[in-house]
């Protein structure tokens, strides 16, 4: 707690120099300008990113920056994709993945309940956290420690296949996060959050311009603060530094550079494991209070991560250009992982079973060239983009030991603090994922356009009892029309390959990487724009994929085919100049295929709902000036605990309620806000998956002070 209080002391003088130092800095730049292939083109003029002044960020977003629609408005993307701005993360207060990525369809946690980080599945399937998450659409990060908000302009998901762009990874999709900016405004922000159980910290924003030309961006954001969500045996303290720098070198050259070190220390809230099946069906436990927690506050999830990238443009002409980037992240943890197992029911005595990993580690380094560019006739425009990527994943997570103590479900005791008993051995494993693509987006007159793509690839995962290796050519076809400018029909088919998965900690093979396979996908959908410019999307999708299962002997295995078949419904942006909204919906039938596996054929995969539901809005009354009320709904159907369907955790709706008012104090903007999540404190299992039950978070009132100086 006093190094956090130290970094914030540290941000806050740091924030008076930037102040005193520049608060007179000409403002010499324009907007973005040209598009060259769905980039854009070199800074000859700056991009305007607004940060400051009387409310003027929207709910929609009109561009996106992921796989190869880099900078492609919404509305011309033949592929489901949702962007969640800042506007958005600031109306909820949200300062983590799951409370950003809730406001898109088919959004579950998976396994864990996200005390300690976000495990997210997309449509049933599980982003993978060593390759789908990616920063400003390149740099594939590692999500196994809280992934913060505030130095993110916006997060955006590509939903389904995307190996065209990023190789070999699963058909969940791609969540894609875009880091702040400097812009043509100076800000300096400082921000304070705070919440019921007594968790806060500080956060200082500081973005400028230098040079005579301003040539020179540099955004900095610092954080610090206290953990606590309102659960027994809990605590823990959260820090970030990150830098988002620019420099427009000559009018062909310009650099980005990217830097974020952030680390989370917290106590890991206990899992529940499943009961055994009787007979072909499990019975459940009812769902206990969600502040009990099975673990003992030593049980500390300690994880910090480090992430660099580095980005060149080069412009050959006017319409061709070269992209060079080269990144790493590093994600080191030490854990106390524990689960609650074989318990009684009635009396709720039990096991806890806690393992012990020090010393893990993942690192991913990423390469990618790319030549681009635009030929044009009459009649027809090709904008191409021919690249190669090298990606590295390697990993060690460590065997772990494992300690056994008596505990209770319905009335926990506290846990003598224990220690791991046996050294720690590796269990390296790496990655090898590299490719060259070929991309061609075809524009035929003003109504119709096609996308043709091809990646050929090579994959090699060498583990501690495993080698796989696969050679793979696949194709991804689309096809647009716009009978009108603010309406687009589209229709689309892509294949992929995937790792298919990677056994976790409490599975006999632990870390054990599985076989590559391909996956298959076919998407219809209709986009428009309406109203004040909300963003209307409808798609139909068809997806194929290996599945997955545990076998007699505990090991995390392949079990043939998997079908996910549904409509997937969104609205996005401003009804009126008063009213915002963010919805979503999904109607899912998801179902296994392997028939040599009767215990599994066409059920439901594992954590797989066939509906969730969510809408948040804001209402900025003109009665009061600066005064706005928000609220949320979030619904998640039925979920199957495991691939045979034996039980099933109950559905639940989630109701968050907000105020925030803007005013100016001193001659500075001030916001005051208030955020109730989870308003009327419901108990609910949040999430399964992997044999693990977890209950949701309670009732938390947020409150955030924000001074724009």
């Amino acid at each position: 707690m006093k190094a956090n209080l130290h970094s914030a002391f540290i941000a806050l003088s740091l924030a008076s120099w930037i102040q005193q130092s520049h608060a007179e800095t000409p403002d010499k730049s324009g907007q973005g300008g040209k598009h060259i292939s769905g980039v854009t083109e070199l800074d000859r003029k700056l991009p305007d990113v607004t940060v400051t002044g009387e409310r003027v960020g929207s709910f929609k977003s009109d561009s996106v920056q992921v796989g190869t629609f880099r900078d492609m408005a919404p509305l011309d993307v033949p592929q489901t994709s949702n962007v969640v701005t800042r506007e958005v993360l600031d109306v909820q207060a949200t300062t983590g993945l799951f409370g950003a990525l809730q406001n898109t369809a088919g959004v579950t946690r998976s396994q864990l309940n996200g005390s300690t980080y976000d495990n997210i599945s997309i449509r049933g399937i599980l982003v993978e956290n060593r390759s789908n998450y990616r920063l400003n659409g390149s740099l594939p990060i590692i999500n196994l420690i809280d992934t913060p908000m505030e130095n993110k302009e916006r997060v955006e998901v590509l939903k389904g296949a995307s190996s065209l762009y990023y190789g070999f990874v699963p058909p969940s999709g791609i969540v894609n996060l875009v880091t702040k900016r400097a812009g043509r405004v100076p800000v300096t922000n400082l921000s304070v959050m705070a919440n019921s159980y007594g968790g806060a910290n500080v956060h200082v924003d500081l973005g400028r311009r230098f040079g005579s030309e301003q040539e020179f961006g540099a955004r900095i954001n610092l954080l610090g603060g206290r953990q606590d969500i309102g659960i027994h045996n809990f605590s823990g303290s959260r820090a970030l530094a990150a830098g988002a720098f620019d420099w427009r070198v000559t009018d062909k050259l310009s650099l980005k550079f990217d830097v974020e070190h952030y680390r989370k220390e917290v106590s890991e809230q206990a899992a529940i494991q499943a009961p055994a099946a009787i007979n072909g069906i499990i019975t459940l436990p009812h769902v206990p209070d969600n502040r009990l927690n099975l673990a003992g506050e030593w049980q500390k999830y300690d994880a910090e991560a480090t992430n660099l990238l580095l980005r060149a443009d080069y412009a050959l002409s006017d319409n061709w250009g070269l992209l060079f980037e080269v990144g790493k992240a590093q994600t080191r943890r030490d854990r106390n992982f524990s689960q609650f197992q074989n318990y009684n029911l009635v009396t709720g005595d039990g096991t806890l079973r806690t393992f012990f990993n020090r010393g893990q580690v993942w690192d991913n380094e990423n390469i990618r060239a790319e030549v681009f560019g635009r030929l044009q006739w009459k009649w027809i425009t090709h904008e191409v983009s021919l690249g190669f990527t090298g990606n590295s994943r390697k990993q060690d997570p460590r065997t772990s030991t494992m300690v056994d103590v008596p505990q209770n479900l319905y009335h926990p005791i506290d846990i003598a603090q224990r220690s791991p008993t046996v050294p720690f051995g590796p269990n390296r494993s790496k990655i090898t994922d590299m490719g060259i693509y070929l991309s061609d987006r075809i524009l035929i007159g003003e109504k119709w356009s096609a996308m043709v793509g091809v990646r050929g690839s090579f994959y090699e995962s060498v583990g501690a009892t495993t080698h796989f290796k696969a050679d793979t050519v696949n194709p991804s076809v689309s096809l647009m029309y716009k009978p009108v400018p603010n309406v687009s029909i589209y229709g689309s088919y892509l294949e992929g390959m995937e790792e298919s998965g990677q056994a976790p900690s409490n599975r006999a093979n632990n870390g054990e990487i599985l076989a590559p396979a391909l996956s298959k996908q076919k998407e219809i959908g209709i986009k428009a724009i309406v109203a004040q410019g909300i963003l209307l999307q409808v798609a139909a999708f068809d997806i194929k994929r290996s599945s997955t299962t545990v076998d007699a002997a505990n090991r995390f295995v392949l079990n043939g085919m998997s079908q996910y078949r549904g409509i997937e419904l969104a609205a996005t942006g401003e009804i009126t100049k008063q009213l915002s909204l963010i919805a979503s919906a999904l109607f899912l039938d998801a179902r296994q295929l392997n028939k040599s596996n009767a215990e599994t054929f066409n059920k439901i995969p594992d954590n797989t709902p066939e509906r969730t539901a969510s809408m948040m809005a804001e209402y900025r009354l003109q009665s009061v000036p600066g005064l706005a009320l928000s609220g949320a709904v979030y619904y998640v159907g039925k979920r199957p605990v495991n691939n045979a369907n034996q039980a099933f955790v109950d559905d639940y709706v989630i109701l968050t309620l907000g105020a925030r008012y803007a005013t100016r104090i001193a001659g500075k903007r001030t916001t005051i806000q208030a955020v109730l999540d989870n308003a009327t404190n419901n108990s609910y299992w949040s999430t399964a998956g992997n044999g693990l039950l977890g209950v949701g978070a309670p009732i938390l009132l947020k409150t955030v002070a924000r001074v724009e100086f």
